[in-house]
């Protein structure tokens, strides 16, 4: 009896001792799966991509890209300011500095000049209207011949001299320039108390215009005020050619200017009574059929301006515009970073 109850009181206490172990054996896996977590929540970390060190190098790259685009779009900018303020400074210069433009205008023939001679004392002996470039030999040099020219006598006050009377002849100029048309005269002068004989002389722009002017001692004075004068010395043949220069003025005004090209040939003396007179001779051509105009040019183009003005304007609001984008995103940028350095800090504590 004894012997039965020690044997099942025995086998109760194993029983008891392998559901002890039994219990044992889920807790010890338990605390082992849970240390390999620590160990792999702390190893982890440093090997992820998405570890807060990592991210932290990507923004900190990014952030510095966007500074230097931002210095790129200032320095863009600048560059856009400094071309608006040069290409407003070039207009105002232009406007102010015109180019002049010169342009060659060719005719058939001339309308015939005014040729305003001043002989003093010395006396109109021939003059005749030649073509084809080409004089006939002298006939009795020195005594009156035919005076084939339009010619006009006039008396008027000089405009430099107060109270003085001048004396002019007025001839007509050539017309045909195609057939080389040219005016031949001969002056002579008898006696002179002055060191050096010379006759003046000036061109003007219209000999029709002096004949229609109601006034025609004004007129001459005008012409004298505008025009510049020249000379030709006795002995000699001075050989004149003339171009024409139109130039308008800016107020719509046009003047007109005489250029000469002025040749003088040695006249050989063959008189055998010669002793104390003056012979002087002047022949007038012109030059070539064009007639050179001149106008001032404003080179500036207002659309132009307007056109480049309004690209430059266009990149700086782009530029503006991409400038202030990229700041917003710079600040989300940190702002998101510091969200994220939280978090960590948050769970590594």
């Amino acid at each position: 009896m004894n012997r039965q109850e020690t044997s099942s009181s025995y086998q109760e206490l194993s029983e008891d001792v392998e559901h002890a172990d039994a219990n044992l054996e889920p807790a010890e896996e338990q605390v082992d799966k849970e240390d390999l977590d620590d160990a792999s929540s702390t190893i982890l970390p440093i090997l992820d991509s998405n570890s807060p060190s990592v991210r932290f190098s990507k923004s900190c790259l990014k952030n510095v890209f966007s500074v230097i685009l931002l210095f790129i779009y200032l320095l863009l900018m600048a560059v856009a300011v400094f071309l608006v303020y040069q290409t407003i400074a070039d207009f105002r210069d232009k406007l102010k500095h015109p180019v002049m433009s010169v342009s060659y205008k060719e005719v058939p023939s001339y309308d015939p000049p005014g040729i305003a001679l001043y002989p003093g004392k010395a006396e109109l002996l021939t003059c005749k209207h030649h073509l084809h470039n080409y004089i006939p030999p002298l006939v009795n040099p020195g005594q009156p011949g035919e005076i084939e020219c339009t010619t006009q006598r006039i008396n008027y006050t000089d405009p430099f001299a107060n109270g003085t009377k001048k004396f002019a002849v007025i001839v007509e100029g050539p017309r045909d320039v195609k057939q080389q048309e040219l005016v031949f005269m001969q002056f002579y002068l008898n006696e002179t108390d002055q060191d050096f004989s010379a006759i003046d002389y000036l061109l003007f722009s219209s000999f029709q215009d002096f004949l229609e002017s109601p006034n025609k001692p004004d007129f001459m004075k005008t012409c004298e005020s505008s025009y510049s004068s020249w000379k030709f010395s006795s002995g000699f043949r001075t050989w004149v050619k003339m171009s024409l220069v139109k130039t308008k003025e800016e107020d719509g005004r046009e003047t007109v200017e005489f250029r000469q090209e002025i040749s003088v040939v040695n006249y050989i003396e063959r008189r055998a009574k010669a002793s104390g007179d003056q012979l002087f001779f002047v022949v007038f051509e012109w030059k070539d059929p064009f007639i050179q105009e001149v106008q001032d040019i404003v080179t500036a183009n207002a659309w132009n301006m307007i056109a480049i003005l309004c690209g430059i304007f266009l990149a700086l609001f782009k530029a503006a515009d991409f400038a202030k984008l990229s700041v917003k995103w710079m600040i989300k940028i940190r702002k998101r970073h510091l969200q994220r350095r939280t978090q960590a800090l948050n769970h590594i504590s």
